[in-house]
């Protein structure tokens, strides 16, 4: 049903999670993160509460990704149902994928990534993932949806996708990035670049708008002197 991948930017610290599923909205559960903290992708059949409690055993506990992990899926039940990834902030990894997860699954760790999947055309669709991450160039929105189209380009889920999400923490308490295709009849995933494509020429903008108003350029819309 879902597959995605976690990052983290060597160069900037920045964290991020591209997602895509055959089910509506992923974005609204499945991907967590936190500035200076980690980024966590909790899928299948989805808990969404794993996603903070894995990030507060980062934060407070300072616990490794894999320790961590084992603890938040050791104090929910089900988690035989559940696939989890883990980063943090100095771009460790962790990952799980319980013997009930759904169809084909597969998760793999690369530099700086962790990718993972279920309902899967097959496994390769998960080991193209962190090398397309690893060799493209741009921003970490880029190199994540690279890694996305790498998954489709390589079959993909078995059936069609319907939703995807990109999210990115920085310097800021709140996402730099935080688009959304919440259904699709196709390309998600597309149609989730072309969001970004948009997006990227303004994202410093906003955060401009937020820190120093004054300095805020000026779109051209209604009320927007």
């Amino acid at each position: 049903m879902t597959f995605s991948i976690v990052g983290r930017c060597e160069q900037t610290g920045q964290l991020g999670i591209a997602i895509s599923s055959s089910s509506i909205a992923v974005g609204a559960r499945c991907p967590w993160l936190r500035v200076g903290v980690g980024a966590v992708a909790t899928q299948n059949v989805t808990l969404p509460a794993l996603g903070p409690q894995i990030l507060d055993l980062l934060e407070h506990t300072l616990l490794e990704p894999a320790a961590a992990l084992d603890r938040a899926l050791g104090a929910n039940d089900w988690s035989e149902y559940r696939q989890v990834t883990v980063i943090d902030a100095s771009g460790r990894t962790a990952f799980f994928s319980g013997k009930e997860a759904l169809g084909t699954y597969h998760a793999v760790a690369g530099a700086q990534c962790v990718a993972a999947g279920n309902m899967l055309a097959g496994i390769d669709v998960i080991e193209a993932m962190a090398p397309a991450f690893a060799n493209a160039k741009g921003a970490l929105a880029d190199r994540l949806l690279a890694a996305m189209h790498a998954a489709m380009a390589a079959g993909g889920e078995a059936g069609p996708v319907h939703s995807a999400a990109l999210k990115i923490v920085g310097d800021q308490s709140w996402p730099i990035v935080d688009l959304r295709i919440d259904w699709a009849d196709d390309d998600p995933i597309g149609k989730l670049d072309g969001l970004w494509q948009a997006y990227k020429p303004q994202m410093q903008d906003y955060v401009t708008r937020a820190l120093n108003p004054t300095a805020a350029p000026s779109y051209g819309v209604p009320g927007d002197e």
